[in-house]
């Protein structure tokens, strides 16, 4: 017969979710040629290219036949170089250069990987989701990149072939000589060598804006530091993912699986076990942060998702990019739609965002004057809306630290132990809102709050008192009480107590002096 047919199988991606693609190569005698078929992007058609170069490389021959490919489902994007491996294996099997062993059949083992010229396998983006979904469409079988196989080595009951060079691919295929598996690793191993990058113990002085990072950790709530240049805000803000309870292995996947979409992962690396800390620049647009692009690509937000967004010189970044925050933090999930594509991403973050008081820094310090007037200071916080302000918990002022304390010999809490009151804290909430539907304080509903947030005498009193006096929002009311719980899980109380709301109330108290009378 004049005609070839040959099937292999590959994953493609779309949003955070993998999907099966069967690519189907069609050899006839005639006119020379290749063409790909199926909705393939730029990189996807220029594979031919590489393709063809890869093969010839490894000392096989590119017949003089018209090749049809096609990447199935034909109605869905095919992004990417990835589809660079199966298509090479298909073409060479089309082509009569390949003849897979018994017990080998290209069909049910998943290829990822992108070809250089020279027939090297490089690492491509989005292994993990691509993987994962294998394994949920029964595929247990997986050739990857070398640069790809720490990124899925924590996947279960799944075989890894990690793979240098196409032609070591063709001789596990042809049966001469088998790749071996990678060793797959328990969640376990990765979690117990992570390192947080800046330590408590670091942080000299600070100590009230020590306890709100605490307390924020503790409850998973937004935090606003407003505070003189040089008085530490960035670095406080740094250390606050190592003072969260550590990764659970759902999370890891879901993080890295964002990540690796996105191309952020550095080469060779396994499974994100360390929180991600994501700190866009001031300049940044509205695409970058919440998601976009032709393509729907993820945002800052969900690069942040199940760890922490820092946003520094708060007033700086553009309204727009501002007031676009505002949906993801309440959800949890930020849908982005263009002309090509639409997707869903998980955005569950903490905000942790600094600001100078005033432009040039110093309104309010004890130790330098201001030069601003009135009108600049003014238009300067109008920058920040009131809504974005109601949806951070915890505002607090940060100011230098005296040299005293700088000087100090004496070491402060390392961040293993602000960690281990944290995550106990966090222990009792997740035992507290078992089948419902949130896991930390920050999450809670008026349903939530009315059920779980019980209070003494003496602290409804003292926050009834807090409302009349500071005229404060609904919402406004509702955080502190969220933030009084969590002080109190700190405390190992079932009830919020007077001190426990009074610390809550101070959290709050940066809306009167800075935004009420301007």
């Amino acid at each position: 017969m004049n005609e070839i047919m040959a099937r292999t199988l590959s994953f493609g991606v779309s949003g955070v979710e993998g999907f099966p693609v069967r690519v189907e190569v069609f050899g006839l005698n005639g006119l020379p040629g290749m063409e790909i078929i199926g909705l393939p992007d730029t990189s996807v058609r220029e594979s031919k290219d590489r393709v063809n170069a890869a093969i010839i490389n490894c000392g096989r021959q590119m017949h003089p036949r018209r090749i049809t490919i096609n990447l199935a489902p034909a109605d869905q994007k095919k992004e990417g170089p990835a589809f660079d491996l199966p298509i090479a294996i298909g073409v060479m099997i089309a082509s009569g250069e390949l003849i897979p062993a018994e017990g080998c059949p290209t069909d049910e083992i998943a290829m990822f990987g992108e070809l250089s010229l020279d027939g090297h396998l490089q690492p491509v983006s989005g292994v993990l989701p691509m993987v994962i979904s294998a394994k949920e469409y029964g595929v247990h079988k997986v050739i990857v990149p070398a640069g790809n196989a720490r990124e899925v080595a924590c996947i279960e009951d799944m075989t890894i072939y990690p793979a240098e060079h196409l032609c070591e691919v063709i001789d596990h295929l042809e049966g001469r000589k088998a790749l071996i598996p990678q060793e797959q690793v328990s969640y376990d191993d990765l979690i117990s060598v992570s390192r947080c990058s800046v330590n408590m113990s670091q942080i000299k002085g600070q100590k009230a804006a020590r306890r709100a990072l605490e307390v924020a950790a503790a409850g998973g709530h937004n935090l606003l530091m407003v505070g003189v240049p040089g008085s530490g805000k960035t670095m406080l803000a740094r250390a606050l993912p190592g003072i969260l309870p550590p990764l659970s292995f759902a999370e890891s996947l879901e993080t890295t699986r964002i990540h690796s979409i996105c191309g952020k992962l550095p080469a060779d690396s396994g499974l994100m076990v360390e929180r991600p800390f994501s700190a866009p620049h001031h300049s940044t647009s509205v695409a970058s942060l919440i998601g976009g692009g032709s393509n729907a690509r993820p945002g800052e937000v969900s690069l942040a998702h199940n760890g922490v967004l820092f946003l520094d010189e708060l007033p700086e970044f553009s309204r727009s990019a501002l007031e676009a925050l505002r949906q993801p933090l309440e959800d949890g999930i930020v849908s982005v739609s263009r002309i090509k594509k639409q997707a869903q991403y998980q955005s569950s973050f903490m905000l942790v965002a600094a600001m100078n008081p005033c432009p040039c820094g110093y309104f309010g310090s004890s130790r330098r004057s201001c030069r601003c007037t009135t009108q600049e200071i003014k238009r300067y916080l109008d920058r920040v809306s009131g809504p974005l302000l109601d949806r951070i918990d915890i505002q607090i002022e940060v100011d230098a630290v005296p040299v005293s304390e700088i000087n100090e010999q004496q070491a402060a809490e390392s961040s293993e132990e602000v960690c281990a009151r944290v995550t106990e804290a966090r222990r009792v909430q997740l035992e507290r809102y078992a089948g419902k539907p949130y896991h930390c304080n920050a999450q809670l509903d008026s349903a939530g709050i009315r059920s779980c947030c019980r209070m003494s005498g003496e602290a409804e009193t003292l926050l009834r008192a807090a409302m009349d006096s500071l005229h404060m929002s609904m919402r406004a009311y509702n955080r502190i009480l969220k933030v009084a719980r969590t002080i109190a899980d700190l405390d190992h109380q079932p009830c919020i107590e007077m001190n426990h709301m009074a610390e809550a109330i101070q959290y709050r108290e940066l809306d009167q002096k800075y935004w009420s009378n301007k």
